[in-house]
């Protein structure tokens, strides 16, 4: 048991979750709470995957303004 805990905290840590993240896991796992722990899981999915779109965003204008500076030179 102590050994799976380990585990998720590690697995949730290396997704970047901050240890907030971790304690809530932490409760809901002795907590027994398996329903509660995998909406848990997929609220911290929705903020890494919201993390992603905006570097994505991000990246978007790169490409934007190295195309736009391509053409000018052009």
């Amino acid at each position: 048991m102590k050994e799976e805990l380990e585990k998720i905290l590690t697995n949730l840590s290396d997704a970047g979750c901050g240890s907030e993240d971790l304690e809530k896991a932490k409760q809901l796992y002795e907590a027994d709470d398996v329903q509660a722990l995998i909406r848990y899981f997929r609220i911290c999915r929705c903020s890494r995957l919201e993390e992603l779109h905006k570097s994505q965003r991000k990246v978007d204008c790169l490409d934007y303004l190295i195309r736009q500076t391509a053409k000018s030179i052009q």
